[in-house]
């Protein structure tokens, strides 16, 4: 079987992976349909994203024993009995659980579909290959709003969004069944969380851990950002305002499709010196515009040179130590809790800054150690 018809299947699965993002457009229905306070709508995306914290080590031994295909095709599992449970029965506690169960599919999936695309993709072809595959995941969370939308509108309840993702999911499975892929690295063994968390003993694998927490605090922090700049510099409504969050996540994907086929064209540590310089600069521009148009291209270019990032990082940590890509596969996604931490940090310097300045310094803290890591001679090294 070529590598290519190995691929695709791969990629799909990464469609799967943005199912976590439908939690946004969900948290809104279930607030007007449960009459839910401001408090406890804001817990429900912590129903999924908690699981990446808790569930990503364990995921990672789970891997070693059942391998990566079959590790995915849990997480597909998983996800597929969460897609029916809203959809056969609609309340509270059948959405939170259906949350739980799509958060820690999600978790298994990001874990595990990442490693089995380095088991089809080898060498510098890797780095391009994972952009690739977030790509497909940012279109996946871009058509997310769109497919509810067309649920209540002709489907007439936004709820068959999830039997339509149940449909999606069963699909992928099915496809990845049929496929063959030989996962010449893997070796069924068992692993002690101490024998995983030693790999922290590697300066380069914490290094990268740290640059993954750092991107991701980046992406989650500038998107929450965009809007409270609108507002405080532009004094615009918040519904006007969200425009700013829209602009950062079209130039976001198309960062991430421009990356892909960049990345396999040039070096993977050039192109990270210097999307994180030009990315850096980015920031540092909306410490001195007012002008709504300016920002809302500065907040623009910050998801577009950051965009990729996250996937070459994940490519050095890889192709550092491939004996343990399941390990680092889980650390590595453990590090997508900088989403969780990076924004609350951002807040305390607003309230002390007194504008969102304060914010904009958190992020270019958290850029800075990105150039840091870019320019650092063991980052990339075998």
């Amino acid at each position: 079987m070529k590598a290519g018809s190995r691929i695709v299947p791969i990629l799909c699965a990464f469609f799967v992976m943005g199912f976590c993002d439908v939690v946004g457009i969900a948290t809104s229905y279930a607030k007007v349909d449960f009459a839910l306070s401001e408090t406890v709508a804001g817990f429900i995306p912590s129903m999924v994203f908690i699981w990446f914290l808790a569930l990503s080590v364990p995921s990672s031994m789970l891997m070693n024993r059942i391998g990566r295909k079959r590790t995915v095709q849990v997480s597909n599992a998983i996800t597929f009995v969460a897609m029916l449970i809203p959809f056969i029965s609609y309340n509270f506690v059948t959405c939170m659980t259906a949350f739980v169960l799509l958060g820690i599919g999600n978790t298994i999936l990001q874990v595990s579909l990442n490693p089995l695309l380095a088991s089809v993709v080898k060498g510098d072809s890797l780095a391009s290959s994972l952009t690739a595959g977030q790509v497909v995941k940012a279109l996946s969370s871009f058509c997310g709003p769109l497919i509810a939308l067309f649920a209540a509108s002709t489907l007439g309840d936004w709820r068959m969004l999830f039997p339509i993702y149940a449909l999606i999911t069963l699909i992928v499975w099915l496809w990845l069944a049929l496929t063959r892929i030989r996962e010449d690295e893997e070796q069924v063994r068992g692993t002690t969380v101490r024998q995983a968390f030693g790999l922290l003993s590697d300066r380069r694998i914490l290094m990268l851990f740290l640059g993954i927490f750092a991107i991701v605090g980046i992406d989650v922090g500038t998107n929450t950002v965009s809007t409270k700049l609108m507002i405080e510099r532009a004094g615009w409504a918040v519904e006007k305002a969200a425009l700013a969050a829209s602009v950062y996540f079209v130039c976001r994907t198309a960062g991430a499709f421009a990356g892909s086929i960049l990345l396999s064209r040039m070096d993977e540590r050039k192109y990270f010196k210097i999307n994180i310089l030009l990315a850096v600069l980015s920031v540092a521009a909306l410490f001195f515009t007012g002008n709504p148009k300016v920002v809302l291209v500065f907040v623009g270019l910050v998801g577009f040179f950051c965009s990729s990032i996250f996937s070459v990082l994940f490519s050095f940590a890889l192709k550092a130590r491939p004996d343990k890509a399941n390990e680092i596969s889980g650390f590595m996604i453990t590090g997508v809790c900088g989403g969780a931490v990076i924004p609350p940090l951002m807040g305390v310097a607003t309230d002390m800054v007194g504008n969102q300045n304060g914010s904009l310094a958190v992020i270019a803290l958290c850029m800075l150690y990105l150039v840091f890591c870019a320019f650092h001679r063991q980052t990339a090294n075998p």
